[in-house]
């Protein structure tokens, strides 16, 4: 498998993905080769910097870099040599069998739009973002690519998260539900109450290949056995980046009151085993990317201010998706909604 990496995305430019990429090659033995997109002096000067030596490591040439503050579709339009363009233009072309970004979401998720177009039958494609619950996961979906979305969208997502649950995943049974503020049927705004109606409808015909819970809370992300919950890019992003907020804030109170004195310091010593394993569970850079479900080809997108770790672990998730090819499966599932 060959996978193209945008070498120059994210917050911390081009050291961590340079990094990642060589623990990721010293780790998968399956990646034929490892496109990276970008400045080419600046990222041989960084491979030579960090040992990045691997004979399958081939680095493509992109002078350009879409800031994190650009407009996304003018930016892609406008910088055709930028280092996600040029990733993209790979798999787009058949060099590559997937795309890897942590730089701009909105310009990798319209480069991967424009580019590789979408699925036959997929209006709009979505970022399925992965949550640590009490039963495994739980992919958030959309978590930010569609922020206008419409209810026929959010029953696609329902269609594609539960495809992405079952083929890569592994979960026999895919649970959907769909965010609101209460889990009566009444409860919620007209979007989430016409896409309620809409998707209970489809299941009742007899069409869907998941259970369908109907209306969840912020709380079922984490302790109820769900496995892809629906909402509007505009809510997923808020309900990331919150949940990504209050991680951090938790771990640095517990940091400070946990050495408030010595004899909390002699406990924390002694349970530092287990703050460590909850710190893993909840840390973003174990889970890597998102899949963008929906466009012809895979799309992995990766935290702005992923870590060298992060960024193995992306480079690992378009691996597991390359590997199943949950393509063809969407197609067939979305034939459903006609």
């Amino acid at each position: 498998m060959k996978i193209a990496l945008d070498a120059m995305g994210g917050d911390r430019g081009p050291e961590v993905n340079i990094v990642g990429a060589r623990d990721a090659l010293s780790q998968y033995p399956r990646i034929d080769t490892l496109f990276l997109t970008g400045d080419a002096d600046t990222l041989k000067k960084g491979c030579r910097q960090h040992g990045l030596t691997d004979s399958r490591m081939e680095i493509v040439h992109a002078p350009e870099v879409v800031g994190m503050s650009e407009s996304a579709v003018n930016a892609i339009r406008r910088k055709k040599q930028s280092s996600i363009a040029v990733a993209t233009d790979l798999v787009k072309d058949g060099h590559a069998d997937a795309v890897i970004s942590a730089g701009n979401t909105g310009a990798a998720v319209a480069a991967s739009t424009l580019k590789l177009r979408l699925l036959e039958g997929v209006e709009r494609a979505g970022i399925a973002s992965p949550f640590p619950n009490e039963f495994g996961s739980c992919s958030l979906l959309d978590a930010g690519a569609n922020p206008g979305a419409k209810p026929r969208h959010l029953l696609g997502y329902a269609i594609m998260g539960s495809v992405y649950a079952r083929h890569v995943l592994r979960v026999e049974n895919p649970t959907v539900g769909i965010m609101s503020n209460g889990e009566e049927a009444e409860k919620g705004n007209e979007f989430t109450k016409e896409t309620f109606s809409l998707i209970t409808d489809y299941v009742d015909a007899g069409k869907a290949s998941f259970e369908w819970l109907g209306n969840v809370e912020g709380y079922d992300l984490f302790m109820s056995k769900l496995d892809v919950c629906l909402c509007d890019g505009f809510v997923g992003n808020v309900v990331l980046k919150a949940c990504g907020a209050t991680a951090k804030a938790m771990t640095k109170w517990i940091k400070e009151a946990m050495q408030a004195n010595p004899l909390r310091m002699t406990g924390a010593l002694m349970a530092k085993g287990g703050f460590t394993a909850v710190k893993d569970r909840m840390n973003y850079e174990t889970y890597g990317g998102s899949p963008l479900l929906g466009v012809k080809g895979v799309c992995i997108i990766a935290h702005g201010s992923s870590s060298a770790l992060a960024i193995q672990n992306a480079i690992r998730v378009a691996t597991e998706a390359i590997e199943h090819n949950v393509k063809p499966h969407i197609v067939e599932a979305m034939k459903t909604i006609a």
